[in-house]
């Protein structure tokens, strides 16, 4: 009988085990399609640390191009998905929130975006420095030129994938002027340096997830 009883517990301590890990893997991520409000705000929220996650702002934009917000937030800080090249899989949305380019950004941060896709200088819309997090990374791009969005248009040995990070993105990008743009040291280097998007990329645990470092 003790035999049994014992052998019922360690199944039973098992499968709570298994079930722990299960729930790590998936960070929390809801099961049901990509293109549903619940997955949505997971997937772009969970970019940041929980502690401005849970109370941001996430957004995204209808099928007309207009912004829609999916969740209202109290903190000063939105999520989006800003991946400007779209889900390979338009109809059943993004493959996940590495493919969104989930980012959380402060106001400030937003200022500079909108002016990256316009293709005007951030500078003259900033009122001050910029802060966001991608804590799911990135789908690549050239780290010496905006834009350049496809490996094989990019400058030898300047693409880089990136994992997790947190970016600052300067009023003034003379300020990071001197600045390392060598994205293989794990410190936290300059990307499009010398120009008017040069902002800092800081690297965290699991950096080089997508793309190993050199």
């Amino acid at each position: 009988m003790k035999k049994i009883l014992l052998f019922v517990i360690t199944i039973f301590l098992i499968s709570c085990e298994t079930a722990d890990v299960e729930k790590v893997e998936t960070n929390g991520e809801p099961e049901g399609p990509h293109t549903s409000v619940e997955w949505r705000i997971w997937a772009y929220s969970t970019a940041a640390p929980s502690f401005i996650a849970d109370n941001c702002t996430v957004v995204d934009m209808d099928s007309e191009g207009n912004q829609v917000i999916l969740r209202e937030g109290t903190n000063g800080w939105t999520a989006m998905a800003a991946n400007p090249r779209g889900p390979a899989d338009p109809e059943n949305g993004w493959k996940d929130a590495h493919e969104a380019m989930a980012m959380v950004g402060d106001a400030q941060s937003f200022a500079w975006v909108s002016a990256y896709f316009a293709g005007t200088k951030p500078s003259e819309t900033m009122e001050s420095d910029g802060w966001a997090w991608m804590l799911h990374g990135d789908m690549g791009e050239d780290n010496t030129k905006a834009g350049v969005l496809n490996k094989e248009d990019s400058a030898d040995g300047a693409w880089i994938e990136s994992g997790p990070h947190l970016m600052l993105m300067p009023k003034d990008p003379s300020t990071l002027d001197g600045q390392t743009t060598d994205f293989n040291s794990g410190a936290p280097y300059v990307m499009f340096a010398g120009t008017d998007y040069a902002h800092l990329m800081i690297p965290v645990e699991g950096y080089y997830k997508y793309q190993p470092k050199q």
